[in-house]
């Protein structure tokens, strides 16, 4: 049976350019339940040998395929992961882990040393900026800082 059977019927499909190995290793290491599930190898006449060319993993349950394409494409902000986050030591980790290497962007975004952007953002976040000095506060914060958000709620 094909890796893809077992697959949801929509799942991110990740381009990096030769690295996705490398990508998903890193990834498998900073979320929990999280586990590589499969690769898919093709010959390499270079090196009369194979090569990696998708790899199947899950991050804490959502599956994706990273596939080694090449350098004809890049990452854009266009496309983003948001990692909800229930606390500030979360958002925290995850925004450690995630930019280093990386770039920090602004309101909880970064761009990982991948060139994948993450949304790190804590679970409140919604309920918290329907208060307009609290979505001023958002607007000027790179990292997140729920207890700072919530003071600005709280004027």
């Amino acid at each position: 049976m094909s890796v893809l059977q077992g697959f949801p019927r929509i799942t991110p499909f990740l381009w990096f350019d030769s690295n996705a190995e490398e990508a998903v290793n890193f990834y498998l290491t900073i979320f929990k339940n999280s586990r590589r599930l499969d690769e898919l190898r093709i010959p390499d006449e270079s090196r009369k040998a194979e090569k990696v060319l998708t790899v199947a993993f899950e991050l804490d349950g959502q599956k994706f395929t990273a596939l080694n394409g090449g350098p004809h494409f890049s990452f854009t902000e266009a496309i983003s992961f948001t990692v909800r986050c229930d606390s500030q030591e979360e958002v925290d980790y995850y925004w450690s882990k995630l930019s280093a290497g990386g770039k920090e962007i602004e309101c909880g975004w970064l761009k990982d040393r991948f060139g994948l952007c993450w949304q790190i953002v804590p679970a409140r976040l919604p309920e918290l900026i329907k208060n307009p000095k609290a979505f001023q506060a958002m607007m000027k914060m790179k990292k997140f800082d729920i207890a700072e958000l919530e003071r600005a709620a709280q004027e």
